[in-house]
């Protein structure tokens, strides 16, 4: 035994460090590289899909969120709200209570349960009181939408485990695809790897459209959705590039109604004036045709110049009609239609005034004269601006009130209108389906009767993807 005791230590003495080297080696191999490895065999199909704009743990894009998560209730397309996390919802004390009893062995990513103290929305002035089995939510005034503001998916905070016992933070979600690995630049991320059974989804963030679709060319991404543009795939092997019409979401030119210039007459006149798209591309206002509040057959202020001529010679405008429209790049082509097309329209209006028996003071038929100015303004300011050229989305909702009641701070054209007021107060304040159909039809019918906008077509969104990844 001592025999052995010194040809070990003996032994030791000479290649001790090739040994302790040896065994650390082994250990970093062990961390670094063989859970990759097990990685590798254990995902059998990847997804590598680009986003643009910034994006965080806690703001992350919608599809993502839905991916990793579900709410109290999901919204359908069609604006219908179903149960989610929420077995079932009452609604108590004349609209002010909302009571959720949860789903029973629901689980966190982590493998706790979900438990109604987990339940951490943030709705100003509504007060959520925990029960074991349900939350109830009192709101200061009835709001009949409320199911659709918990369709938002829930997350906790969580801890990511890496290699040497090294842990960072993230979220968890409630179902099958959990967030593994992300890579970050200060708070902003980079990357997000999302693991489910079998398939892993890569995240990758760019700032600009142009930004991504270099990423695209350089094969970093195979799957780039939600494009504002089309671009050209043609010498792209395996590329195809697919155009979706987002219903949901529409293009308008709003008026800020503050500036005496933009009398009824006048913005009907406007309307009257210019082309519209046709078919399913047509926006005719402000709740989508795939709402079970909608509208079939408003009015449409289709192209009529005699119709917009008789609208602005009813009150001629006091002054030179002058306009500027504020946009984007990304509608400047459609801002110098308008432009062309205003113009045009108001020397037929000036002739026709001319020609007009019923006008006596002709020196008002030089205001009908209209001169029209283009600023192009990547971030429209909505605090300053005549006419603005931008897209708007659509709520799951067919709620307006946000938009156009007269006392939102959000009600950025300034509009005002009693009649319109009241139909949105009474919209969210009724739950009876039939009833509020039938309010929010009413509200259509009239508000289209004095447009603070004119609706010109829904957005497209245009996706590319690559085939058979080499």
């Amino acid at each position: 035994m001592r025999k052995f005791y010194w040809y070990f230590t003996a032994f030791f003495k000479k290649h001790g460090f090739i040994i302790v080297t040896s065994l650390i080696v082994g250990i970093i191999l062990f961390w670094f590289l063989l859970p990759p490895a097990l990685d590798r065999f254990a995902v059998s199909e990847r997804h590598y899909i680009g986003y643009v704009g910034d994006a965080t743990l806690t703001n992350l894009p919608d599809p993502i969120k839905n991916q990793l998560s579900i709410g109290l209730t999901v919204t359908t397309v069609d604006g219908d709200v179903l149960p989610a996390l929420a077995e079932r919802w009452t609604v108590e004390q004349d609209g002010t209570t909302y009571r959720f009893l949860l789903k029973k062995n629901i689980l966190w990513q982590d493998g706790t349960t979900v438990t109604p103290q987990d339940i951490q929305y943030q709705f100003p002035d509504v007060e959520a009181i925990i029960t074991p089995n349900d939350i109830v939510f009192k709101l200061p005034s009835p709001f009949a939408p409320f199911p659709t503001s918990v369709s938002q998916p829930l997350f906790k905070q969580g801890t990511l485990k890496g290699p040497l016992f090294i842990t960072r933070p993230t979220i968890l979600g409630i179902g099958p695809y959990k967030i593994t690995n992300y890579i970050r630049s200060g708070n902003r991320l980079k990357e997000l790897v999302v693991d489910g059974e079998g398939e892993r989804y890569i995240y990758r963030f760019y700032q600009t459209e142009d930004d991504a679709i270099i990423a695209f060319k350089r094969g970093e991404i195979d799957s780039l959705p939600n494009l504002s543009r089309e671009y050209q795939v043609y010498n792209w092997p395996n590329v195809t590039v697919e155009k979706k019409l987002n219903l949901n979401q529409y293009l308008a030119l709003f008026f800020n109604t503050r500036n005496p210039k933009f009398s009824k007459g006048v913005r009907q006149a406007l309307s009257y004036a210019l082309e519209k798209k046709q078919g399913e591309e047509r926006a005719l206002g402000p709740i989508s045709p795939l709402s079970w509040a909608y509208l079939p057959g408003g009015k449409t202020y289709d192209k009529d110049w005699e119709r917009g001529s008789e609208r602005l010679l009813s009150e001629p405008p006091a002054e030179p009609l002058k306009i500027e429209i504020m946009t984007s790049t990304l509608f400047a082509k459609e801002a110098e239609e308008i432009k062309s097309t205003w113009e045009a329209f108001g020397q037929k209006v000036s002739e026709d005034c001319k020609k007009s028996g019923a006008i006596k003071d002709k020196s008002v038929c030089e205001n009908t004269k209209i001169t029209v100015a283009i600023r192009i303004n990547n971030f429209p300011d909505t605090s300053n601006f005549e006419t603005l050229l931008v897209g708007q989305q659509i709520p799951s909702d067919p709620d307006q009130y946000a938009l156009w009641h007269s006392n939102e701070s959000t009600n950025f054209t300034g509009y005002k209108n009693t009649r319109i007021d009241n139909l949105l107060e009474k919209g969210r304040q009724t739950y009876d389906l039939q009833e509020r159909t039938e309010i929010y039809q009413e509200f259509q019918q009239f508000f289209l009767e004095d447009p603070p906008a004119i609706f010109l077509r829904y957005l497209p969104n245009y996706s590319l993807e690559r085939k058979n990844r080499i």
